[in-house]
């Protein structure tokens, strides 16, 4: 045989050989074993390979899938930082600012305010002076007001226990009122349980010392050009809504809240959630009012912001009304002259506007003629309080609230009745 018949011979044979034990492989399921899940069948020593390797701790025998079985494999450390961090102790901030003014709010990874700790804020406006403010109170709000508009950086500095933003939070602070609702004003609001009531829902109408003998007390039925309503907040206690609409009443201007005469927080009446969704199954029309002590248009937008807020799953029929009247001579906007009231108004209705809703003031007919510039306030609803069988208010009014002594089925004790006409209406 020559030399080249002798290579084939030779490489054919090696072929025969490899096919065999290609073939042995197989069928004692090599190729199985490497490809498929590994399964567990009895205890962990009935079903790790047999064939591990004494002496490598990281090898077990030829089954590649068999670290699986190795409790020292994976490293317990890395396991750790791959592990969702508690992150409930991380803390941000949130920046707002009305006019010349920025209110910081330190908030928890739920978006809560944070109380009870001392922050420290710091303030570093563009030519790089910094300042720094402390939350004097822990109510994790601090305000700073008097600011020159422009940018500016604002820090939480450190503190213990706590894991603060690592950088610095840019804002601008605006150099006049914005009418547009602010959009974290929930995060001020108080329940009564967290203030005075007594000291701070102080509101007293004048309408009522204007009264004279004619005053209608009697719900008025409605026509064609009018309907039939009340006003009702949490001194009318529990109010069975439908019995209500059954004596004949088609809608209800409800208290959603106030702001405090003394120290000036924003407060949710107690029972404007139950009067409110109460009063909509009962199929009357709705709107709400909010007792002002706004002394600055800033505070005005921030009364406007609560009552949107406040209103907003509810889908209001009727205006979002200011209630500007006294609050016993102590009330912290009492003595704000009349060019301030008239702005304070008109901000809240503009606010309310810009938010998708109809806007209007409350007030009394000497209140109206006394304290508010009313020719400012044509674009929005005026709701007229004064107690007599005619008004003697000569300028034109969208609502009257004729008494504050009248009685409805379903309400304990005296509400206060309105009718809400089709068109302006004016008292010649």
């Amino acid at each position: 045989m020559d030399s080249k018949l002798k290579g084939l011979a030779l490489a054919g044979s090696v072929a025969v050989i490899l096919l065999v034990a290609l073939a042995v492989l197989y069928s004692n399921g090599y190729f199985h074993r490497r490809h498929a899940a590994p399964q567990t069948t009895g205890t962990e020593e009935e079903s790790a390979p047999a064939d591990a390797a004494a002496d490598d701790p990281h090898r077990l025998g030829t089954d590649l899938s068999a670290f699986l079985w190795d409790p020292d494999f994976f490293d317990p450390e890395e396991d750790a930082r791959r592990s969702p961090q508690d992150t409930s102790n991380h803390l941000s901030i949130i920046t707002t600012s009305v006019e010349k003014d920025l209110r910081v709010q330190i908030v928890d990874i739920k978006g809560e305010l944070v109380t009870g700790q001392t922050f420290y804020v710091r303030l570093t406006d563009s030519n790089a002076k910094s300042s720094d403010y402390k939350d004097l109170d822990e109510d994790g709000l601090l305000y700073m007001g008097e600011l020159a508009a422009g940018d500016y950086r604002v820090e939480l500095l450190p503190i213990e226990g706590f894991k603060v933003p690592a950088t610095a939070t840019k804002v601008k602070v605006k150099d006049r009122v914005e009418y547009v609702v602010i959009p974290d004003i929930s995060l001020l609001l108080h329940t009564e349980d967290e203030i005075e009531p007594r000291a701070e829902d102080t509101e007293i109408s004048d309408a009522i010392d204007d009264a004279d003998e004619t005053e209608i007390v009697d719900l008025q039925p409605s026509d064609n050009r009018t309907m039939a309503g009340i006003d009702v907040s949490k001194w009318q206690g529990e109010i069975d809504w439908k019995r209500v609409a059954q004596d004949g009443v088609e809608f209800a201007i409800i208290r959603c809240g106030y702001r405090g005469s003394k120290t000036g927080a924003l407060v949710v009446d107690p029972y404007f959630v139950q009067n409110i969704a109460g009063a909509k199954e009962a199929g009357l029309k709705v709107g709400v009012y909010f007792f002002t002590q706004a002394v600055t248009e800033a505070e005005a937008v921030e009364e406007a912001s609560a009552a949107v807020s406040l209103v907003r799953e509810y889908a209001p029929d009727l205006p979002i009304y200011i209630d500007t009247e006294g609050a016993g001579g102590n009330g912290r906007a009492d003595g704000i002259d009349k060019e301030t009231r008239t702005k304070v108004c008109e901000a809240f209705c503009r606010t309310v506007v810009s938010a998708g809703y109809d806007a209007g003031v409350y007030a009394s007919r000497n209140w109206f003629y006394h304290n508010l510039e009313t020719s400012r306030l044509d674009a929005f609803e005026t709701w007229l309080a004064e107690y007599r069988s005619s008004p003697l208010y000569t300028g034109y009014y969208h609502m009257w609230q004729y008494t504050s002594r009248g009685s409805v089925d379903g309400i304990s004790g005296n509400v206060d009745l309105d009718i809400r006409y089709a068109s302006k209406k004016k008292n010649e």
